[in-house]
């Protein structure tokens, strides 16, 4: 192997950033093409079509939660391989499982276009924001399969230390997104579908140049003939299955604030619901990204069964998330107003509804990093099961508790309060984890 391998490298701060600081800054700029979505929209349509935004995000996830599976579960096992010193059938699975991506795309897009008037319906949605919900999704769709390639693409040119590469074009999208999305919307006037098309032509930029770089032989990671192994099909699944079930929950949660907003204020709480996931998202992007930058290495010395770097890996990643929890909470909390005016005015009733969430909101950002980092480790150890326990408990379970308990007891603010609590709890079941399995893995002792 080149001197120079990431994985070869002494485990440093240094090290480990130059590594991840690339893959943070991806995730942030990922984060944005929703996020430029709702701006544009919110400010050129109206805070209605906002809300068709978030009531749509749950069929988005689920058209996704497949392909996050595969991405997330598939780069561990492919990863743990090329530690295994195997190569050849690392980029035989890496090739087969891209075609399993392709063909679950297909079905996807068949699917959400077949059950599309059923989706909305016993809403009780306004008409116009139905036809919001319904014009966004359906030009959504039309992207699934580039979109699904985007999300592997991401991950594996991590791996294959392209993680420059991973930015750039994750940069690139972002651009042309916020450019389309301003020549869309507000010099051709399209409406809502126009900015479903700048995201989906934002996302097609790193799936076009995964294509060219993986074709490339040169590369770490490159297409090859594929076999098929129902085993590798099979872990990759039960690796990914912790990913896939928070992209599932997510929406599932996303449709349980969404009833629970309408239900006390109306459309405009979807609205606020709308605005304070964007904020939460931007601010979970930085966790994520460093999680998905650490991923491959962590998986790389458990394969090669290194526990001296893994042990020191896993200690600087703790430090490292905590640093993040504190800045994050901090500039949520003082910048509440300013990133709310963003998306509504002060005149707006969303407005004053979205800076009460988001301040209540905020103290979740000190919990989010540790359970995300946690659920990705054991992910990267190829413990998919516990990984899956606590991407389940964390998206679902704890969250079902809070949403059903909390606004019972305090109305509107108990919806803004349930996912700091949730978050509490699934640090609590995180740390019971890492401390149980700190020995078999060699992290901790």
């Amino acid at each position: 192997m080149d001197e120079q391998h990431v994985y070869l490298k002494p485990v440093t701060l240094k090290n480990i950033l130059k590594f991840a600081v690339p893959t943070i800054a991806m995730t942030v700029f990922m984060s944005f093409y929703t996020m430029v979505d709702g701006l544009f929209v919110s400010n050129l349509i109206g805070t209605d079509a906002l809300s068709a935004i978030n009531l749509t995000a749950p069929v988005i996830q689920l058209v996704t939660a497949v392909s996050t599976m595969l991405a997330t579960g598939g780069s561990a096992v492919i990863m743990k391989k090329m530690g295994e010193q195997k190569t050849g059938e690392a980029r035989e699975d890496f090739t087969f499982l891209i075609l399993v991506n392709v063909v679950v795309g297909i079905v996807m897009c068949a699917l959400g276009y077949l059950l599309m008037d059923r989706i909305f319906a016993g809403m009780n949605l306004s008409a116009a924001v139905e036809g919001y919900c319904v014009t966004y999704l359906s030009r959504y769709l039309i992207f699934t399969v580039p979109i699904l390639l985007m999300n592997n693409f991401t991950l594996y040119m991590i791996a294959s230390e392209k993680a420059a590469l991973s930015l750039v074009c994750s940069v690139t999208g972002g651009v042309l997104n916020m450019v389309l999305d301003y020549v869309f919307l507000a010099v051709f006037q399209t409406g809502i579908g126009g900015a479903a098309v700048a995201t989906g032509l934002g996302y097609s930029v790193t799936a076009v140049a995964g294509l060219a770089l993986f074709s490339r032989k040169k590369s770490l990671l490159h297409f090859t003939k594929p076999v098929f192994r129902f085993k590798t099909l099979v872990n990759a699944s039960s690796n990914g299955c912790s990913e896939m079930a928070t992209a599932l929950v997510t929406g599932i949660v996303t449709m349980m604030f969404n009833w629970t907003m309408l239900r006390y204020v109306g459309e405009d709480g979807v609205a606020a619901v709308t605005i304070i996931m964007y904020v939460l998202m931007f601010a979970s992007s930085l966790y994520t990204g460093y999680s998905y930058g650490v991923a491959p290495m962590i998986s790389y010395y458990y394969g090669e069964k290194n526990r001296g770097k893994l042990k020191k890996l896993i200690a600087v990643s703790l430090g490292v998330i905590a640093g993040i929890s504190v800045l994050t909470a901090a500039a949520s909390f003082l910048l509440t107003r300013p990133l709310v005016s963003v998306f509504a005015r002060p005149d707006n009733p969303v407005y004053e509804l979205a800076a009460t969430g988001n301040r209540i909101c905020t103290a979740a950002l000190l919990f989010i990093g540790f359970n995300i980092f946690a659920s990705g480790m054991f992910t990267a150890l190829s413990n998919g099961v516990v990984s899956a326990v606590l991407a389940f408990s964390r998206s679902f379970v704890f969250m079902l508790i809070a949403m059903l308990v909390l606004p019972a007891v305090f109305g509107v603010n108990g919806v803004w309060l349930a996912t700091p609590a949730a978050e509490l709890m699934a640090l609590v079941l995180s740390a019971v984890m890492f401390l149980r399995y700190r020995k078999r893995y060699g992290y901790g002792g």
